[in-house]
């Protein structure tokens, strides 16, 4: 058999409504406000699920 590395990547979205100056202000402060856990990302936001697998690698201390 061999080996395989799966990468399970799940994405969570969630829209929030801020005042700002401009589109970089806006983002600059949903970054910070992120960051001080302002904006909590959990099961409810799931929006989807990718999978991708490749053959796994062999060391090359292995091959020796």
């Amino acid at each position: 058999m061999k080996e395989y590395e799966v990468t399970i990547t799940e994405t969570l979205k969630k829209t929030v409504t801020v005042e700002a100056e401009s589109e970089q202000d806006a983002r600059d402060l949903v970054d910070t406000q992120w960051r001080n856990s302002e904006h909590i990302l959990d099961a409810d936001y799931f929006q989807g699920v990718e999978f991708s697998a490749r053959p796994k690698r062999r060391s090359r201390d292995m091959e020796r």
